[in-house]
């Protein structure tokens, strides 16, 4: 159990026990909050909480292995977006993945979430044929790791697809959904571009709604879909911010407003007019597509020659780590970026140079001669 201090709330991780979660709704006052995964209380159940907390501790509960796999070999693997879908199916599919859809609505995810698990469920239940027995879920997680060479992130998503549809057809225990296998989760690095890199990116950059896009990203460290989302009316010049609305997690938040984005925004918006989308689609009915910023990012790194595997979202990783290694203070960058956790947020003093820069490489003090 692990009790974080988030501004005037008490935040409450557990594994899910239906011991430990009966104990929980016994302090009352705490409500579970499904976006993060955590229990919230009020500041004032501080030491009930403690107290719980010691009670719990060292008690011998299961812990459930990760799911083991052996990737094939490129040439056994099937193909990534091979299409499963099967017309016998078709109708009870649908029919299951609305019935997701509208429990999702209700719980309040965003809409990019709902997509993606409506789609997880029905490449599920067409792999499956509608089966969703513990046997069943663990086979079709090990033939997307195994055949697919699919990530554990891609893997993982698709878990809570299934525990969803799983609590929305009501045929679950929970001490049984919590038995599903997961792949461990892999610790990657963020893929940073260097400030001559970035620049660089900028200055092939020709056309001026591409590159304005592009320092956007950077300068606020915005989500690509965040940057296709800004409206006119986001901007505040008088205060030198923008409004991101409802970010990932429908987490509002404000970022600084640069003078050199200031100076760009003014001739591309005297140059483009837009209306109510700062940067709308060519028919000007909505705003630009992430798909298109994604394609502008890699022709514009193609141009630039940077071989690096990296993404628009990469240029959001930058603008953290730059900041870091120029000495802003991490908590400061957690809010800039509408990080919940202090954790997340750490991820770039792993990719920072700034504590790097003084040490002194022991094959520099060998003394060999250039």
């Amino acid at each position: 159990m692990e009790i974080s201090h988030v501004k005037d709330e008490l935040w409450v991780k557990v594994r899910f026990d239906a011991e430990i979660v009966a104990a929980l709704r016994k302090v009352g006052g705490g409500w579970w909050q499904p976006e993060d995964k955590v229990w919230i209380f009020p500041v004032e159940k501080f030491k009930a909480l403690v107290e719980l907390k010691q009670q719990f501790t060292g008690k011998n509960r299961p812990v459930h292995k990760p799911l083991l796999y052996t990737s094939k070999a490129p040439s056994q693997r099937v193909p990534k977006y091979t299409s499963n879908v099967n017309p016998k199916y078709e109708a009870p599919v649908k029919r299951l993945t609305n019935r997701l859809k509208d429990r999702l609505v209700l719980k309040g995810y965003s809409p990019k979430t709902i997509e993606s698990y409506t789609a997880h469920l029905a490449r599920f239940l067409y792999h499956s044929e509608l089966k969703h027995d513990e046997e069943s879920i663990n086979n079709y997680l090990l033939f997307l790791l195994e055949d697919k060479d699919c990530s554990h992130s891609y893997v993982n998503q698709a878990v809570n697809a299934i525990k969803q549809h799983l609590k929305s057809i009501g045929e679950y225990r929970d001490n049984e959904i919590i038995q599903i296998q997961r792949p461990k989760k892999q610790y990657k690095l963020p893929k940073v571009l260097g400030k001559t890199e970035v620049t660089k990116l900028f200055n092939v950059t020709e056309n001026l709604k591409h590159k304005t896009a592009l320092m956007m990203g950077y300068s606020c460290g915005m989500r690509v879909g965040e940057v296709a989302h800004i409206r006119l009316a986001d901007i505040d010049y008088s205060r030198n911010v923008i409004y991101v609305r409802q970010g990932k997690g429908r987490k509002d938040r404000i970022v600084p407003l640069s003078a050199t984005l200031t100076k760009q925004l003014s001739s591309y918006i005297d140059r483009y007019r837009p209306y109510e989308y700062l940067f709308e689609n060519p028919n000007c009915t909505g705003p630009i597509s992430e798909r298109t910023l994604q394609k502008v990012f890699q022709v514009s790194c193609e141009k630039a020659n940077i071989r690096k595997d990296v993404s628009f979202h990469s240029l959001r990783h930058s603008f953290a780590t730059h900041l870091l290694e120029s000495g802003v203070d991490l908590r400061y960058i957690q809010e800039l970026l509408g990080h919940v956790h202090s954790k997340t947020t750490e991820i770039y003093t792993h990719v920072s140079n700034k504590s790097l820069m003084g040490i002194v490489n022991p094959l520099d003090q060998l003394g060999f001669d250039e």
